[in-house]
């Protein structure tokens, strides 16, 4: 197991706490994926953390396939699911490289608030495009901190280079990020800023 693992294992019950104050139906993010979903669409929901957005969305598609690098919040998100009776939903310990994950299998691609810590982002975002079906939508929630450079973003990239949090962060300026989306075969569709203390903008796009 590796640092980063251990690390989210460890931020695995804080994340199901904090679950309990979220109202998703509130999140701009959330409403906007709402649009782009069909009854008869398979999902990626790559990140999924403790599973807050694939349980929400498990009766608006056909099936899920949700992924984390964290067994705990794997667990947790799958004894959640097991709670409300969702059997559509497969989750699983893995890598968005992970070999059972077949070309051009999935209608949509979800990744929450996590290429910005994405050491190589052009590889993970060439994977995204090759499972994708034709025409099939990526829906992302990133950190843009290089947009304007707060005090926070600056502690927390100093941070991640002196390994005081096991985890790469990128310092994304806006244009910067839908440059590497554009630049790995996607059109994008819509974007928009959500109101967060740390600027964070959901981005769809399409696969060319």
């Amino acid at each position: 197991m590796d640092k980063s693992e251990q690390f989210w294992d460890k931020q695995a019950k804080n994340f199901a706490d904090q679950e309990q104050h979220t109202q998703l139906s509130e999140n701009k993010d959330f409403i906007t994926t709402l649009k782009y979903l069909d009854i008869d669409d398979t999902v990626l929901d790559y990140g999924c953390a403790t599973g807050i957005v694939s349980n929400a969305i498990a009766d608006k598609v056909k099936e899920i396939h949700a992924i984390d690098i964290s067994s705990k919040m794997i667990e947790l998100a799958k004894s959640k699911a097991s709670e409300r009776h969702i059997d559509n939903i497969h989750y699983a310990h893995a890598t968005i490289f992970d070999k059972r994950y077949q070309k051009e299998s999935f209608d949509v691609i979800l990744a929450f608030r996590i290429l910005h810590m994405l050491e190589d982002i052009q590889a993970v975002m060439r994977r995204i495009n090759e499972l994708l079906k034709s025409g099939g939508i990526f829906i992302s929630v990133s950190a843009c901190m290089g947009d304007k450079k707060t005090l926070l973003g600056i502690l927390v990239f100093l941070a991640s280079k002196m390994r005081i949090v096991p985890q790469h962060i990128n310092l994304f300026k806006l244009p910067e990020l839908q440059g590497i989306i554009t630049g790995g075969g996607f059109q994008i569709v819509e974007y928009e800023r959500m109101d967060d203390r740390v600027p964070h903008f959901c981005i769809v796009a399409r696969k060319i």
